[in-house]
């Protein structure tokens, strides 16, 4: 008998895969993404000490300054996700990080996932 398993099972399995390889020191902390339906989420986490040093989503107030101050109309999540991937990275590289491991959280890499990770690039992290 075939077993039929969920959309969320297998983003859960996806998910465990990626952390099994995945893994945050102080040196190289590791950035996790999670996006819902209306936001998306990054932190960059040590997983040595279990510490979360930076977190950033849709909601904090410097990406709500960030989307409305800019001059192109940020209308859909992708562009916000770029949004979100830039003050992170600025955040990150005052906090003197530079490099980080990218941590996607079983979402495929495309869309608001790839394009948070494209502004952290143009920020100058490395991955």
């Amino acid at each position: 008998m075939i077993k039929k398993t969920s959309r969320k099972i297998k983003k859960n399995l996806r998910h465990k895969r990626i952390r099994k390889k995945i893994f945050g020191t102080e040196q190289i902390p590791r950035v996790a993404v999670f996006k819902s339906t209306k936001n998306i989420y990054a932190q960059i986490i040590d997983d040595v000490n279990n510490k979360t040093l930076l977190g950033v989503s849709t909601l904090s107030p410097k990406v709500i300054e960030v989307i409305k101050g800019t001059e192109k109309n940020v209308s859909t999540k992708v562009d916000a996700a770029g949004c979100v991937g830039k003050v992170l990275a600025e955040i990150a590289s005052e906090a003197g990080i530079k490099t980080v491991r990218f941590d996607r959280g079983g979402f495929p890499y495309h869309g608001r996932v790839k394009a948070l990770a494209d502004a952290l690039k143009e920020g100058g992290i490395v991955f």
